[in-house]
């Protein structure tokens, strides 16, 4: 059922996993490293035509300098975390009750709404441009950071709830019949028994949410306008000139950008990995 581990595979596999993974990884990095170098790089070189070549002189200071001296990108960081943190909590915190529901409770319509919750994830967002546009303009949410995070929850939840609900199924269930016996209230299960064993499974969605929304462009664009809403992944473009793309800047604010969601992960990393293994080895 498993695929066997490259310890125990044949020796000719073994060379082979050890030749082909160092350059699927080198493959896989190439346009971040492009991006890296070209961040580092004078205008000069790409004026010239020097895009994949080594870099003339070192630019870097000058570059990631520019970005923050010529460009908003620091108010632009600040409306991305203005959107992705209550978006995290929001669409966790459903999740957790939701997930809470579907697994422990049985009721006549328990899998209709669950199939409700796991279709929505199957709907092209690009489908829905128009009429979330129509409804964001109607309910005077356009062009704001609230409506962006309500959007955000109301998508998000769908994942969340189906991730959450699993985990949930896997828990020992006789915890909550135990403490049902002991006339332990439905809240109080759920916030004293349940609740504390989810926390790897909180922790690795919550990293898997927080990357989602940063690195969100379409929606940025598509319900925001005004610099005082924008997030940075939108906010990008306004660091190329009128007349003249400039890739150096964008690459530089590309990698300022991407900064957040690698800390958080590797911050978070110990319970990130738990909260996806946990259960893996059960029987």
């Amino acid at each position: 059922m498993f695929p066997t581990p490259v310890q125990k595979a044949a020796p000719w596999v073994r060379h082979a996993y050890t030749v082909i993974l160092p350059i699927a990884l080198i493959v896989w990095l190439l346009p971040l490293i492009g991006v890296a170098i070209t961040s580092i790089r004078p205008s000069g070189d790409l004026a010239a035509g020097n895009y994949f070549g080594m870099p003339s002189r070192f630019a870097g200071i000058e570059n990631y300098t520019a970005v923050f001296r010529d460009s908003p990108i620091g108010w632009y960081i600040l409306n991305s975390f203005k959107v992705t943190i209550p978006t995290v909590i929001g669409a966790v915190g459903l999740a957790c009750l939701s997930g809470f529901a579907l697994a422990v409770y049985k009721f006549r319509a328990n899998l209709i709404v669950f199939f409700l919750f796991v279709a929505g994830n199957f709907i092209p967002f690009q489908i829905l441009m128009v009429p979330v546009r129509d409804m964001t303009l109607k309910a005077g949410l356009y062009d704001s950071i609230s409506g962006l995070v309500l959007f955000h929850i109301a998508f998000q939840t769908g994942f969340c709830t189906l991730f959450m609900r699993n985990f949930i199924k896997s828990l020992p269930f006789a915890l909550i019949e135990s403490a049902r016996v002991e006339g332990v209230s439905e809240w109080r299960i759920f916030r004293y028994i349940v609740l504390p064993l989810m926390r790897p499974a909180i922790a690795a969605l919550s990293v898997l949410v927080f990357t989602f929304i940063w690195n969100d462009y379409f929606w940025a664009t598509v319900l925001v306008q005004g610099q005082h809403a924008m997030p940075v992944t939108a906010g990008l473009y306004s660091l190329n000139g009128q007349w003249i793309a400039a890739w150096h800047l964008v690459s530089a604010g590309s990698i300022v950008a991407a900064m957040p969601p690698v800390l958080m992960f590797f911050l978070m990393q110990k319970h990130f990995i738990a909260g996806l293994t946990l259960g893996a080895t059960k029987g």
